[in-house]
């Protein structure tokens, strides 16, 4: 039991941007699931690789993780997230890289189906 709740929580990430700048957080979502992970064809938002937002005045920090620690498409995913998070915050953006290991848990509810992994 105690694994259910665990994997929910991790898969259920509450962005500090939810409290600070709740009008933005679903449209940042969706600039943001443009930031295709080419291996797996599926956006930085299905796959949960988002883990933190904060928005500031003058600039925002994306804390985000990658499938895999040494994903050859890491470098180009977080440059992309970072220009489109820019373009579309208005601000300069700091890329974050989490230390968390990313697993399945973390993709949004119903991706994993597709896969036939749920």
């Amino acid at each position: 039991m105690s694994e259910t709740n665990s994997e929910s929580e991790k898969s259920k990430v509450t962005w500090q941007a939810e409290s600070t700048n709740p009008n933005l957080v679903e449209p940042f979502r969706e600039k943001m699931r443009e930031v295709m992970d080419p291996e797996l064809g599926l956006n930085i938002i299905e796959l949960g690789l988002i883990r933190d937002l904060r928005i500031m005045e003058d600039h925002a920090e994306v804390n985000m993780i990658l499938t895999t620690p040494f994903c050859p498409y890491g470098p180009a995913m977080l440059e992309v997230t970072r220009q489109k998070a820019e373009s579309f915050l208005g601000v300069p953006v700091t890329m974050e890289m989490g230390m968390e290991m990313w697993d399945l848990s973390m993709m949004e509810e119903g991706v994993g189906a597709d896969w036939g992994l749920f």
